[in-house]
């Protein structure tokens, strides 16, 4: 089973680097992808209380027969509880869902700078009180862009832990990766792929097969070689396995220079801006 590195976080805690992500899981097949990937051997699950599947986390994690203290568990308020009282009660309802006293990682999922008065900072304090109190071990945000970063430096004591962001060739987010870094906030890749456009690169597969690897292996092997954590998925267990196997390779620094040359900078974005995003879920 290939080894896994870790990223030190700024609290002292640390994230396994590759993790696998649940979002678009259907509620009903997650216990199995869960239990799948962590047969594998991932031992760092990504969900979110919008997925609407936190329940089945906590269920392939039983069915894995998996020690709790073995995984590293993140999941994300859901976008409607942004008021520090909503925020708790969703809080305890992850806690619920998941059947354990305590997450690895909280997340803000998204800034909403658009709504609830543009204020996230009181959101954020609320995070703090579930890192006071030891049930959230880490906290931090997701897309969350420099201008929502600093206004959070502003508002409280705590620097994020990670921030969760879209990121991948066509869309390296240079700027929100410069300030993490200066900041030691760790930078979490979403969409590592761009949703599979980047798959059929001719940069990207001549790479690959110099390698003897696929476009997908690639890709994730220049996210790992960065200093992005990245959270794939799938629900096919021979595509969990291909991801998982990244760690027996390298790319060389004219092969990581090619790949970040890709940068289509905002328009390669495949997901929504988040100094305009304002979705809110029935």
């Amino acid at each position: 089973m290939s080894s896994v590195p870790t990223i030190a976080l700024n609290d002292g805690n640390t994230i396994p680097q590759l993790g696998f992500g649940v979002f678009q899981v259907p509620p009903d097949q997650t216990a199995a992808a869960v239990r799948a990937a962590l047969e594998v051997g991932y031992r760092h699950i990504d969900t979110a209380e919008m997925y609407r599947n936190e329940k089945g986390v906590g269920q392939g994690l039983r069915d894995a027969g998996v020690d709790r203290g073995d995984v590293f568990i993140t999941s994300k308020l859901n976008n409607g509880y942004h008021r520090p009282d909503d925020a708790r009660r969703a809080f305890d309802a992850t806690l619920s869902a998941l059947g354990s006293d305590y997450v690895d990682l909280f997340l803000i999922h998204w800034p909403l700078p658009t709504l609830y008065d543009g204020d996230f900072v009181s959101t954020w304090n609320v995070l703090e009180e579930f890192a006071k109190d030891g049930r959230a071990r880490s906290i931090g945000v997701s897309n969350f862009q420099v201008a929502h970063l600093q206004r959070l430096a502003e508002g409280s004591q705590t620097v994020p832990a990670v921030n969760q962001v879209e990121a991948h060739p066509y869309f390296g987010n240079e700027q929100v990766r410069t300030y993490d870094r200066e900041h030691r906030i760790a930078t979490e890749a979403w969409s590592p792929i761009a949703q599979g456009k980047v798959l059929d690169d001719e940069v990207i597969t001549r790479i690959a097969d110099a390698h003897n690897k696929t476009a997908a292996q690639v890709v994730l092997r220049w996210h790992v070689q960065r200093g992005d954590i990245v959270i794939p998925k799938s629900v096919h267990r021979e595509r969990m396995q291909s991801n998982f196997d990244i760690f027996d390779f390298s790319l060389d620094n004219g092969e990581m220079d090619a790949i970040t040359g890709l940068d289509r900078g905002e328009s390669g974005r495949t997901g929504p801006n988040p100094d305009r995003f304002d979705f809110v879920p029935d």
